[in-house]
């Protein structure tokens, strides 16, 4: 795995020390982040600004979002080393790669052939093996791997999908933007419990909307 590349010790160092600053103290989190490159994540002439806090664009009109945006995030889900997984919104694929220094099985799904595509390229090259990647429609999950300990929806919804909060087992937590705009969007986690789910804001956050229907290249 090419924990190292363009990912030197004082740049490490500092984009640690961001991440902190932001709020992100989980020990488990943090030491995911270190262990992904994001530059391994993001292509072109953004590559430069890879360790910076701040969302870049990618491929099919999608972002990858800052760094402390997805650790907080991650930290929200509180995964467990047992845990399987479900993402909708492959995008980069950063995330996933986060998700499976944590989790036992990550399945992740994105609409855009072309994003499943170099992701699993991507994880393939940083030695990644426990993430199966699907190209779908996401907003109704994946009913034949669930239920899921945990979801992360990383695309705006209007409100916590449906489908989703029923493939998530007793117990299990989802993590969600949801808002009518991009403009006004609340981080959202849902935690099943024993006669329903319970819901809990969390910050305000800028995502691209979550869209049915795999995408036309």
């Amino acid at each position: 795995m090419s924990d190292t590349r363009g990912y030197d010790a004082e740049r490490k160092m500092q984009f640690l020390f961001q991440l902190r600053q932001k709020g992100i103290t989980d020990k488990r989190v943090l030491e995911a982040m270190e262990k992904v490159d994001r530059g391994a994540y993001v292509r072109g002439h953004f590559a430069t600004r890879a360790y910076e806090d701040m969302p870049l664009p990618i491929a099919s009109g999608q972002t990858i979002s800052q760094p402390s945006v997805v650790g907080l995030m991650t930290q929200a889900l509180e995964v467990q080393p047992r845990d399987t997984v479900l993402e909708v919104g492959t995008g980069s694929g950063y995330q996933a790669a986060i998700l499976s220094h944590l989790a036992r099985r990550i399945y992740t799904v994105d609409r855009h052939r072309n994003l499943t595509r170099d992701a699993e390229l991507a994880f393939t090259r940083e030695g990644l093996v426990n993430i199966t990647v699907i190209t779908g429609d996401g907003s109704f999950g994946l009913p034949d791997q669930g239920p899921f300990d945990r979801i992360l929806v990383t695309a705006a919804a209007e409100d916590p999908p449906g489908p989703l909060m029923q493939q998530l087992k007793p117990g299990g937590v989802m993590v969600v933007p949801v808002g009518q705009s991009d403009a006004v969007q609340s981080l959202i986690k849902v935690t099943r419990i024993d006669d329903g789910f319970d819901y809990e804001e969390i910050m305000p956050v800028r995502f691209v909307p979550l869209m049915e229907g795999v995408a036309r290249e």
